[in-house]
């Protein structure tokens, strides 16, 4: 019997955040690739477009005018996925299958920027900065309402992500209800917390930082590593090295630090493939239903769906959807190529 080999053989990886695990198998990345190759846009985008439902003094959908703006723009979602009217409440239960009850929220979009040309890692530091710190006022702001018990911050960038407009923009969804996955974590977090005294997430960094096997990029403040249990092919998350639940609790430094990790890790995604980078990315805190969350570390997940190339995607098909999660590139594989990528944009170096 030969002996197991974490980096060639098939095994199961456990994510403490969910409770799931993930199937790992190595010796499928060097398998030939006669699938599904993406087609990848080949005209560059103006800096403004004037058919464009989210650049600056132009006509949105719903027949309002954006303003003249200059940073970061929020307004809310012209097709909201949730809606804020009151309903009174009424649950639908059976003794059999059937089950649902109301939910109320409210949805924004972000801009990140007026010029339409722009994404994350082509911004600088003090433009990031501005997102951040309108995140944190719409985090704030909409915390405040008494019906309001969780705030999801999220980007979805690429038109393979389902991204309808490619200005640069993220969402915000606000609602009564924690989302299951956020549900979830909030669970596991709990629980560690209560039997250990200390963050799980803390705790995990600290074993990360001895083992310096996925670690991407790292500062004073923040580190970017890919989880060891992470799913997508080149799946990160950025941790907090302070223990602290929310993004209201960064301090100037943190604000600077975050703004930095930031554009360092979305421009070596870019220059991993030569390509704007697709991703789903969402950042994960403490709820805002008024209670204590000493179980809650500030981190944020990213999920792109890159495989081998810009052109070849990571599906979650067959096995997947019926069994559970696999990958075949292991996460120390995935993290040492990020980690070589250059914290300067291959569109930087061409024009140089």
């Amino acid at each position: 019997m030969k002996n197991f080999d974490i980096n060639e053989d098939p095994h199961r990886r456990y994510n403490p955040l969910i409770n799931e695990w993930v199937l790992v198998s190595p010796h499928r990345a060097k398998r030939p690739w006669q699938g599904q190759n993406e087609i990848l846009p080949t005209n560059s985008l103006p800096e403004y477009d004037s058919d464009c439902y989210l650049c600056p003094g132009n006509t949105r959908a719903n027949g309002l005018n954006n303003p003249d703006y200059n940073d970061a723009f929020v307004f809310e979602n012209d097709f909201a996925a949730l809606k804020q009217e009151e309903i009174a409440f009424q649950e639908i239960k059976t003794d059999t299958f059937f089950k649902a009850r109301p939910e109320r929220g409210i949805s924004r979009v972000v801009c990140f920027s007026p010029k339409h040309n722009l994404t994350l890692p082509e911004m600088t530091v003090e433009a990031i900065e501005n997102i951040i710190g309108t995140w944190q006022n719409e985090y704030t702001e909409l915390g405040k309402i008494d019906y309001i018990n969780h705030v999801q911050i999220f980007e979805n960038k690429g038109s393979v992500m389902g991204c309808s407009n490619p200005h640069p923009h993220g969402q915000i969804w606000a609602q009564s209800s924690l989302p299951t996955e956020v549900e979830k974590t909030q669970t596991n977090l709990k629980t560690y917390y209560d039997l250990h005294h200390s963050s799980l997430l803390q705790d995990y960094l600290k074993e990360e930082l001895k083992l310096d096997e996925r670690i991407v990029i790292q500062n004073d403040y923040f580190v970017a590593l890919v989880p060891f249990w992470a799913i997508w092919p080149f799946e990160t998350m950025i941790i907090s090295k302070r223990h602290f639940g929310k993004i209201t609790d960064f301090t100037n430094d943190e604000k600077t630090a975050f703004a930095t990790i930031l554009k360092q890790l979305t421009t070596k995604y870019d220059n991993l493939f030569g390509t704007s980078f697709p991703y789903s990315s969402g950042i994960h805190q403490t709820p805002t239903d008024s209670k204590e969350h000493p179980e809650w570390q500030f981190h944020m997940h990213f999920y792109p769906p890159l495989l081998r190339s810009a052109t070849v995607k990571k599906f979650m098909v067959g096995y997947e959807m019926l069994g559970e999660s696999q990958r075949d590139i292991t996460p120390e594989k995935s993290a040492d190529l990020l980690r070589k990528q250059s914290n300067i944009h291959y569109k930087t170096k061409k024009n140089n």
